[in-house]
């Protein structure tokens, strides 16, 4: 969506499309990626659109934009409740990812105008990462006191930055080492996918599951439409088996095809680890054995 290429724009008549496709699949959830979403010209008013059309948006963003936009999200869309309209702020460790000159003061003017509405991201492609700096912005802007906890996988057919198999433990130990600052404030790590059930000892589970619930250790697709209407299974897999979304009648079967693409690789790999093979969790559904990309990047798919 980026503002500078209009061809990577989604058109007016594509999110129409989508949004009857959805509805048309009784699912009334969105997301809204990009890139930078907000960078589209009719960024608001096709959020607006949605938002009256009953669904439930979350945009996900940089928290980078100009004045002017910022002054249009804060005047049109805070007007719907935070149980309708979610951004989640993707955040970096200042110190080990420095901002571009004037990239911190405009995340911090998004936080103080939206700060209710969002919920802090960080994704982490380094075993020596720091969350101080998060639990800081949460009390300072009164962000959701959550945080949306990712480990970088790889891309297919791209050379990224990554936590590879070995170190996902390490990911794990560190995150819990956490554990005083989530109490204290009262914060819950909510994990996206990719985190092994093996990795986890007995009490870091019993803790991740007071905080927050039950986690999911599985790995299904997380569905993705570009501008053009290519969908493709999530963004680490984006490079394969790439399909038009009006091959599809409803998101159901859209799932039931990338489920298929899931299975083939986990049947030449069964999970990331070779330990994956004979682990009984895996056998009961109750681990994916890690992300499929981390299957992927072990078969060559």
């Amino acid at each position: 969506m980026a503002e500078s290429d209009p061809s990577d724009r989604v058109s007016w008549e594509n999110v129409v499309y989508i949004a009857d496709f959805l509805i048309r699949s009784n699912d009334h959830h969105i997301a809204l990626l990009g890139g930078e979403p907000t960078l589209h010209p009719q960024f608001v008013d096709m959020t607006l659109y949605l938002l009256d059309r009953g669904f439930h948006v979350t945009v996900f963003t940089s928290g980078i934009m100009a004045d002017e936009r910022l002054a249009e999200l804060k005047a049109f869309l805070t007007a719907f409740p935070p149980e309708r309209l979610q951004f989640v702020c993707n955040l970096n460790n200042p110190d080990q990812t420095p901002a571009m000159k004037g990239e911190t003061e405009k995340i911090a003017r998004f936080l103080t105008a939206l700060g209710p509405w969002t919920t802090p991201g960080f994704n982490i492609y380094r075993t020596d990462f720091s969350l101080d700096f998060i639990f800081d912005d949460i009390t300072r802007f009164n962000l959701h006191r959550q945080v949306r906890i990712g480990m970088s996988s790889p891309i297919a057919d791209e050379d990224n930055l990554y936590i590879k198999r070995e170190d996902m433990k390490k990911v794990i130990d560190r995150l819990y080492g956490y554990r005083p600052l989530f109490e204290k404030l009262r914060v819950q790590p909510s994990l996206d996918c990719g985190f092994p059930l093996c990795d986890f000892t007995d009490e870091q589970l019993g803790w991740f599951y007071r905080m927050a619930g039950p986690i999911s250790f599985g790995c299904g697709p997380a569905i993705d439409i570009k501008p053009n209407m290519d969908v493709y299974s999530c963004f680490p897999l984006s490079n394969v088996r790439k399909r038009s979304l009006f091959e599809f009648n409803s998101i159901q079967d859209v799932l039931a095809f990338y489920l298929q693409l899931h299975d083939q690789i986990r049947r030449d790999v069964p999970g990331a680890f070779d330990e994956c093979t004979a682990c009984v969790y895996r056998k009961e559904g109750r681990c994916a054995g890690g992300g499929v990309c981390h299957h992927r990047e072990v078969s060559g798919l």
